[in-house]
């Protein structure tokens, strides 16, 4: 025992318990860290207490009474005591104890609740205190004090009657019963045993019942399993021995059947989890043989007592539970936790999230998820709602961008709220009980209407169903969460709202969407887990969803949602379309919402008057196809001008496809009109003026974006009309960008990287911005397929995104496990370990990769297996790869059989014409002249355009032939089948 030792030998240590009235165990100062210190248990010299029952016995005569007493007088103080003889067939000191000055054995005699030993001399060398310890027993005596008490029936009466233990044997007690009496009310006892942290044994007074109580809402680390021994350690103790688990000594001979079932338990032994000797010592040296009250907050399923226990410190009382999770030494448990008060069960919530934060004890290697959230800052912005996704998700056109810019619109999802689901018709899902009924209150209140919007965090979810998903999951993506106001609530009049002023960042007034939605039992609060982000506002938000259950409002209530059973007409066949049609042409004008904008001209539509859905499109008006110029525009200004609004419609007809034709007018306006002035479409008169509605003002329109030279008519010279059929295609112009190529997969395969783009300078700054730590610790970090990460190349050691394309790991996690990643920005493929990866944060990890994989078009290059595929890699590597020449690749054509992008060689593929500006010539015309390609076969369905450009890349391929050179050596070539695609090797660096 650590203790300070005087040369006399006396030792210094603190009472950590106090088993009987003549014994006590003494510990050491306690350590820093809170392990447990060395501890030992002593007897007092010379004297014999009342020795109290075990359990099912009879205490003797002033037992109770004796242990009281010196429990009392010394638990939890500092002693001083040396040993005055040892007893070796029990293993047992006996010692001299001072509390300060005064010698706690006299003190003990003198209120007579021991008596002294006469043979004690014989037990070594005579205590100086002997003769005291006598002449104080006579005088006890002659007082009648303590167990010499001379009243009658005092012996009787000092005798406890002792209930049958609940502790081992639950049916001695009645828990729910005991739980009804005093649930909510203090219950005073003693703590005889500390099993671990956070179970206890007590004594519940004053009948003495003997329980064992877990504490409340809290976990500590397991004690373990102790294997069986060869004795059982519960003797019969005798006059000689104090009472107690911590200090018996005798061991009894096991049985035989005893030894057999030792020496299989033996096997299943279990040592304490981490912190779990710390824990049990911590909840020993308050509560051990200290008064204490007991809050019973509930019974489990298996009668076992759950309740709180609070302990003495001074003039205040303190919380066991909240002191053991404070220190970082027991988790907070949701099962137990849900038996207390909110406001109890919220403390223990907040110490255990500032416990992870301080990464104490139990939490020394914690790790936030994966999934958990992520701040965003200074992401707050106004602007006006353009679509209402669902109940608590919008988008909101941001006032500062253009609205024909792809970061125009912005999807927020309402902070720490969950609406009812949408549900999905592809997958033959339906919306989920009051959906519609959100989603509609929520357009109604918002489409169009400007809000201030205050982004909060980021999370990865679930794309199949909306949960947080794990790290590392495939089938997820990163979602952003905010908190919207409606700047003018007109529209929200006999809504409850606690609070209408933005706190957090916010700059102006406004109604908070988010409560509104949940006030009217729209909504719930998502219940967050630890360490995740929520809403600056979430206390109003569970305000305001106690109101509406306490209501029965929305999904609170017990009625059943409104049921509308809607015909989708858009899915449906064009037969069933057409028989819709004259119920949709009796009444001139149909009230209608705009549900989604296809493209520029055509629209789905909720017709609610006939019950059913359907495709709409401007009759004569037509804007440019999903691939051609200015088709983003067109659908960007439909979606902020009509998407989810009322509108009118006249439906003249019907076409082959089952879409609707007709006009559409929102606020008096015709909308194909404010397309025709915008220059986003054109007029098809071959569908007949005669049958438009305001045909006069659809052609004044066009002719008014002719004379400006808007958007398609850029090009437009009065007088040169261009065919809508057959000149459509020729009149198209090519997207060309100036690139990088970054890697090459074989002679006609490669990978470009834009240059000159603010995202790319956007990426590269953020990636060189971070602190890279030390390699992750096994466990925390576990990167799977699909996952983005940070990677560090192997070729000239940087950091790059990458994709995990494949993991080759043992069974069990480890620093040699070897991981296959695809880096997204320049294209490249390689197998690096485990420490040349590390998490990249959401922010830089969810923007698109930057690498595209290009094909060259009109040519086939022989793939590295061939016959010159090598030198076609070579050549195309030495005229782009690490070169300063500027290059140019104009998209003849997009491929996305490929599928969506997961590694290298896979995804869209952009057809292209790669240009050396330099020397003026296209790659794939000197590759022709190289002799390394040849002319992909015509076709007699090519188009104008691409025969045009085959007739022209003719004349390479010809004088490559009269040479003889490289593929053309042995004359012409005579297959001209289309060749099956080969496994790809990687023929080229990056950069």
């Amino acid at each position: 025992m650590t203790a300070a030792a005087a040369p006399s030998g006396w030792y210094k240590g603190r009472v950590k318990a106090v088993p009987s009235g003549d014994s006590m165990v003494i510990m050491a100062a306690q350590k820093a860290d809170l392990s447990p210190p060395p501890e030992k248990t002593i007897t007092l010299s010379y004297i014999i207490a009342p020795r109290l029952a075990r359990r099912g016995g009879i205490d003797e005569p002033f037992a109770w009474d004796s242990r009281e007493y010196l429990r009392k007088l010394c638990i939890g103080k500092e002693v001083s005591f040396r040993a005055d003889y040892t007893v070796s067939s029990i293993g047992r000191e006996f010692c001299s104890v001072f509390l300060q000055d005064k010698n706690v054995t006299s003190m003990v005699v003198a209120e007579g609740w021991a008596k002294v030993r006469e043979q004690g001399q014989q037990k070594g060398e005579a205590s100086p205190f002997l003769a005291e310890f006598l002449r104080l027993e006579e005088q006890a005596k002659q007082q009648g004090l303590g167990r010499w008490s001379k009243l009658p029936g005092a012996s009787e009466a000092s005798i406890r009657k002792l209930p049958p233990s609940a502790v081992g044997d639950p049916s001695n007690l009645d828990a729910m019963g005991l739980l009804s009496a005093n649930k909510g009310r203090p219950m005073q006892g003693i703590v005889e045993q500390v099993r671990d942290g956070s179970t206890v044994r007590v004594y519940l007074l004053p009948e003495f019942q003997f329980v064992q109580v877990f504490v409340a809402g809290i976990q500590s680390s397991s004690m373990g399993r102790r294997g069986v021994a060869d004795s059982v350690l519960e003797p019969e103790t005798s006059s000689d021995e104090p009472n107690g688990e911590v200090s018996a000594k005798i061991r009894v001979p096991l049985t035989s059947a005893q030894r057999v079932a030792a020496s299989s338990a033996s096997s299943t032994e279990i040592a304490p989890d981490p912190f779990g000797k710390e824990a049990k010592h911590f909840t020993e040296t308050r509560v051990l043989n200290r008064d204490v009250r007991i809050v019973l907050e509930g019974v489990d399923k298996y009668s076992n007592l759950i309740g709180s226990v609070y302990y003495p410190d001074g003039d205040s009382a303190k919380d066991l539970a909240l002191e053991l999770v404070q220190n970082g030494l027991a988790k907070f448990v949701d099962w137990s936790a849900n038996m207390m008060e909110e406001d109890a069960k919220r403390r223990l919530k907040s110490a255990e999230l500032q416990a992870k934060k301080e990464r104490l004890r139990i939490w020394t290697n914690y790790v936030p998820p994966a999934t958990n959230s992520k701040a965003i800052h200074d992401q707050n912005f106004t602007g006006k709602v353009v679509e209402v996704v669902s109940g608590d998700c919008i988008i909101v056109a941001d006032d500062a961008v253009p609205y024909g810019s792809p970061l125009a619109e912005r999807r927020v999802n309402l902070s720490s709220i969950r609406c009812p689901r949408m549900g999905n018709p592809r997958r033959d899902e339906k919306p989920a009980p009051y959906a519609r009924e959100v989603k509609e209150f929520l357009r109604t209140r918002l489409i169009g209407r400007q809000v201030n919007v205050s982004m909060e965090y980021s999370r990865k979810v679930g794309m199949a169903d909306g949960v947080v998903a794990t790290a590392g999951a495939a089938d997820s993506r990163i979602m952003d969460f905010g908190s919207v106001f409606l700047v003018s609530p007109s529209n929200v009049e006999g809504d409850v709202v606690s609070s209408t002023l933005p706190t957090a960042g916010s700059q102006q007034a406004g109604v908070n969407i988010a409560e509104l939605l949940v006030g009217r039992g729209f909504g719930t609060v998502v219940k967050h887990r630890d360490f995740e982000e929520r809403s600056n506002y979430y206390d109003a938000l569970l305000a305001a969803e106690s109101r509406a259950i306490a209501g029965k409002k929305g999904i609170h209530s017990a009625k059943d949602s409104p049921v509308m059973h809607i015909t989708d007409l858009v899915t449906a066949s064009a037969k069933k379309a057409k028989d819709f049609l004259p119920f949709l042409q009796r009444s001139r004008r149909l009230p209608a919402i705009v549900e989604y904008v296809l493209s520029g001209h055509r629209f789905k539509l909720l017709i609610s008057k006939e019950t059913c859905s359907i495709a709409f499109s401007f009759s004569g008006v037509r804007c440019p196809g999903r691939d051609e110029p200015y088709s983003d525009e067109a659908i960007a200004l439909m979606r902020r001008k009509i998407l989810q609004r009322d509108v009118e419609i006249e439906v003249e007809t019907v076409d082959r496809t089952g879409t609707f034709l007709g006009s559409l007018w929102e606020s008096k306006t015709n909308m194909a009109v404010v397309l025709l002035e915008a220059g986003l479409a054109k007029l098809q008169t071959t569908f007949g003026a005669d049958r438009m509605a305001d045909a006069h003002l659809l052609a004044k329109a066009e002719q008014s974006a002719k004379q400006q030279k808007l958007k398609i008519w850029e090009n437009y010279v009065e007088g040169q009309e261009i065919a809508n059929a057959s000149g459509t295609e020729n009149s198209r112009q090519k997207e060309v960008l100036q690139v990088a190529v970054t890697e090459i997969l074989d002679g006609g395969r490669f990978y470009i990287q834009p240059v000159g783009e603010q995202k790319v300078a956007s990426i590269e700054q953020q990636l060189a911005s971070l602190n890279l730590q030390e390699t992750p610790l096994i466990g925390a970090f576990n990167p799977r397929k699909g996952d983005i990460v940070l990677a560090q190349f192997t070729a000239d050691n940087s950091w790059n995104r990458a994709m995990i394309v494949n993991a080759q790991r043992g069974a069990v996690q480890s620093p040699k496990d070897e991981f296959e990643v695809f880096y997204i920005d320049y294209g490249n493929q390689e197998v690096v370990p485990y420490d040349r990866l590390r998490p990249l944060d959401p922010s830089v990890s969810s923007m698109p990769g930057l690498a595209q994989l290009c094909s060259l078009a009109y040519i086939k290059v022989p793939s590295l297996e061939e016959d010159f595929g090598q030198e076609a890699a070579e050549y195309l590597s030495e005229h782009t790869l690490n070169s300063s020449r500027e290059l140019r690749v104009m998209i003849e054509e997009r491929d996305t059989s490929g599928g969506k992008a997961k590694g290298q060689g896979t995804g869209t593929v952009l057809i292209v014409t790669l240009v050396d500006v330099e020397a003026g010539t296209s790659i794939n015309a000197a590759m022709l002249k190289e002799g390394l390609a040849r002319l992909e076969r015509k076709k007699r369905r090519d188009s104008r355009e691409r025969q045009s450009a085959l007739d022209n890349l003719e004349e390479f391929q010809e004088a490559a032939k009269s040479k003889r050179l490289n593929m053309w050596q042995y004359g012409d070539i005579q297959s001209d089948d289309e060749e099956s695609t080969m496994p790809v090797k990687n023929a080229g660096g990056r950069r």
